[in-house]
């Protein structure tokens, strides 16, 4: 059986700033077991007062752009100038495999070893909805155990960037030089959700090809701007600055979190909080939906149906629409066998 957790312990140990609580706690949060989840609401309730106070950046690319080398550079800057950083990932392969498949703290060897840095692979949390839900609490956790800086790093596959874009302050998109056409790869959609862009890797004799690469994304930014203001966006909007770094070398990465911290005094304190303000209403609703396909999920009258109605779809005797009806007509007569409890 087991233990049974002690919340208040838990929540005192986080705000102690334990990395054993905090570890544990993040663990509560990411358990989609029902008891669990109850646990962990209340936790959370008890930690709210204490979070808000962090930095949170989102940080995605595709692979091969070097975000491990990016974050354990633009970590190791932070913790040298007093900040504690928490580095959360949102890994969408982990929904297909059960877990991390991205080994975080062996790509960051040296900032996972800083006592003053705490890395955190995805959960194996199911679905997308599931990562995001965990990974959004756990910022709660972090912030509460004294982490003034968090990361949260996407692998940059699909919905994952905007989700990260939807629990941060600052969504930075970290690129590289290409060979041809410099914005291939880069999709519109991104550019529009980035407040940084920044192209890595410019060493050496890359550094040139680098900058060109920033130099044709800036041109590309302010098409996209220009349109977004014709369309009514307004002067005052934010447009990203394009740099470059080498996080392999450690250049200008000061520069990047300048540019970061401008990007926060863009938004200045009201500009923040209404942000925030809409990211807890647009989380709420993610809770809800989330809730439901458990739910679904674990329903006893659903369960029978489902190799049936698998068979059918799969043989084509059942179309998917009516199929979805049926499950949900399945969910909604034992709902409606339960008195309500409000």
């Amino acid at each position: 059986m087991a233990p049974i957790v002690d919340i208040e312990e838990l929540a005192r140990g986080v705000r102690d700033g334990s990395r054993t609580a905090v570890s544990r706690a993040i663990t509560l949060v990411e358990s989609s077991k029902t008891e669990h989840r109850a646990l962990a609401r209340e936790l959370l309730v008890d930690l709210t007062a204490d979070a808000g106070g962090a930095a949170r950046v989102g940080i995605s690319g595709v692979p091969g752009v070097g975000k491990s080398t990016f974050i354990e550079a633009l970590g190791s800057y932070l913790v040298d100038k007093g900040h504690k950083v928490g580095v959360l990932t949102v890994d969408p392969s982990s929904v297909r495999t059960g877990g991390s498949v991205l080994a975080d703290k062996t790509r960051m060897a040296t900032l996972s070893a800083n006592p003053n840095a705490y890395i955190r692979p995805s959960p194996s949390a199911g679905t997308l909805g599931g990562v995001a839900r965990a990974t959004a609490q756990a910022i709660t956790i972090l912030e509460a155990a004294g982490f003034d800086v968090v990361l949260v790093e996407t692998v940059g596959v699909g919905q994952s960037e905007v989700t990260v874009a939807g629990m941060v302050d600052t969504f930075l998109l970290l690129t590289i030089a290409r060979t041809g056409d410099q914005l291939q790869g880069i999709k519109k959609g991104i550019l529009e959700i980035a407040d940084v862009i920044t192209v890595n890797k410019a060493d050496g004799d890359r550094a040139t090809e680098a900058q060109a690469t920033a130099k044709e994304l800036a041109g590309a930014l302010r098409l996209v701007y220009a349109v977004s203001k014709q369309a009514g966006g307004g002067a005052t909007s934010w447009v990203p600055p394009v740099l470059t770094c080498s996080a392999l070398e450690g250049t200008d990465i000061d520069t990047v979190w300048q540019r970061i911290g401008r990007h926060r005094e863009f938004l200045g304190v009201r500009g923040l909080a209404d942000k925030r303000a809409n990211q807890q209403l647009e989380f709420t609703w993610a809770l809800v939906r989330d809730e439901l396909e458990q739910r679904l999920r674990n329903n006893e009258v659903v369960a029978t149906l489902r190799v049936a109605i698998r068979e059918a779809v799969l043989s084509g005797e059942l179309p998917a629409v009516n199929a979805a009806d049926q499950i949900l007509a399945a969910y909604d007569s034992t709902r409606d066998e339960k008195p309500s409890s409000g």
